[in-house]
């Protein structure tokens, strides 16, 4: 992978990164934004955020890291707008904003400084290009959950309706367990972000866990049986979820008779039994677990078996990267009947993409954890969050891989997230 983003390989994906930005909110209806909602950006402040963040990173070297007289941002006022870490997210809805048309020469300004920049930077130096890249993936990511969010059609990129997935038989893959390195070793040459610094040894007691991530019939029986209304399934801070959001059923479904609909997007479909869970909490999918009478896995559990028994794999199938179809929006939902590029070695399946999976380990750092420059990534967000790992459909290949850590709060539904479980108790 690293040899993809080195040379030319780097500016074009900064290219196609912004392009994607661009095309998933090509067609956004700007009437119909709601006045404010908790788990979504602004669209407007989002695109400006990802032309801010390249421009302070890559042009201005953080600003904050040159001598007493930084640069100006292209953009008057940008710095005090689209700072993540300065503006609080309910002022984003409320602040006066330059015009769109404005922001859209500021994207493309940005980037083609930033491409300047890069062809006069040596390869060695080039870190926080490969951040800025990093960064608009996520961001692509989280503009189409607010897609998702607020009900509106999916971007106007080529890709294909998931295919109906084929019932499989549930089953575990056994693991004797074992100490491992945890994280990253320091001498691998790919981008390695901060909170997966570094490799530490960790030990995981013998598990056995799914073979694939829990299934949208699995869960619909969960709540046929009554699964939100019973108390003893869920945690306290669970509980008080639940009761605060009036939830009955996952957020996305809705009855239809008998049965359920889930919405994609802006259209309803019927539930398909044997796909993959997505869009459930934390608190959900331990809930679940409780009912079945199962447990998620820890975040270690969910490397040690991605890495086949804690071996120095990159990827579920090995170390060398792939295609994989559940990754980069090739499909506008999760299907266990989309491809994998290659098995993995040990018998589990869809690791990579479809929907994160959560954990049950908080995000913490790692032993000697220090931040990086961009302190803002991890650090603010440690003992509140928990980890999630794997990727989902809509995440960038070029992102993710075995070690690669990401962290919601328990609450959040909104991702593109469901969860596999573990076997309590001897194995």
């Amino acid at each position: 992978m690293w040899g993809l983003y080195e040379g030319e390989g780097l500016a074009e994906a900064l290219r196609e990164a912004r392009a994607r930005t661009l095309a998933t909110y090509a067609d956004l209806d700007w009437e119909a934004l709601p006045p404010c909602i908790a788990s979504v950006n602004p669209p407007l402040w989002e695109l400006a955020h990802i032309a801010w963040f390249q421009e302070f990173w890559c042009l201005r070297d953080g600003a904050r890291l040159e001598s007493a007289k930084p640069k100006a941002a292209l953009l008057a006022e940008a710095d005090r707008l689209f700072d993540s870490g300065s503006v609080p997210h309910h002022d984003r809805w409320h602040l006066a904003y330059p015009t769109r048309e404005a922001i859209s020469r500021y994207m493309e300004q940005t980037l083609e400084a930033t491409l300047d920049a890069l062809e006069r930077t040596p390869e060695a130096e080039r870190y926080f290009f490969r951040l800025a890249l990093f960064h608009e993936d996520m961001h692509g990511e989280a503009l189409l959950m607010t897609l998702q969010t607020l009900g509106f059609a999916p971007p106007g990129i080529e890709c294909l309706e998931p295919p109906p997935s084929v019932a499989q038989r549930a089953r575990d893959v056994f693991f004797q367990g074992g100490e491992f390195l945890q994280g990253t070793v320091a001498e691998r040459r790919e981008f390695v972000f901060d909170n997966e610094k570094w490799a530490h040894v960790a030990s995981v007691r013998p598990f056995a866990i799914s073979a694939a991530p829990v299934t949208q019939g699995e869960f619909a029986a969960f709540v046929e049986e009554g699964g939100y209304c019973r108390r003893e399934f869920w945690t306290a801070e669970g509980w008080q979820w639940r009761e605060a959001a009036c939830a009955h059923a996952p957020c996305y479904w809705r009855r239809d008779g008998a049965g359920w609909l889930v919405r994609r997007f802006d259209r309803w479909w019927p539930i398909d039994f044997a796909a993959p869970m997505v869009h459930v909490s934390l608190h959900e999918a331990q809930a679940f677990c409780r009912w079945a009478d199962r447990r998620l896995p820890s975040e270690a559990e969910w490397e040690f078996a991605a890495r086949n028994g804690g071996a120095d794999d990159r990827y579920p199938w090995g170390d060398e990267p792939a295609q994989c179809a559940g990754l980069d929006l090739r499909y506008r939902g999760a299907s266990f009947a989309i491809d994998e590029p290659h098995p993995s070695r040990s018998g589990l399946r869809h690791l990579m993409g479809n929907v994160w999976e959560w954990t049950a380990s908080p995000f913490a750092p790692y032993p000697g954890f220090r931040p990086d420059p961009y302190r803002e990534y991890s650090e603010p967000w440690f003992h509140t969050h928990y980890v999630l790992r794997g990727g989902s459909f809509a995440t960038r290949s070029r992102l993710v891989h075995n070690r690669f850590r990401n962290f919601y709060l328990p609450e959040r539904a909104d991702a593109f997230a469901g969860f596999r479980t573990c076997a309590i108790g001897p194995t």
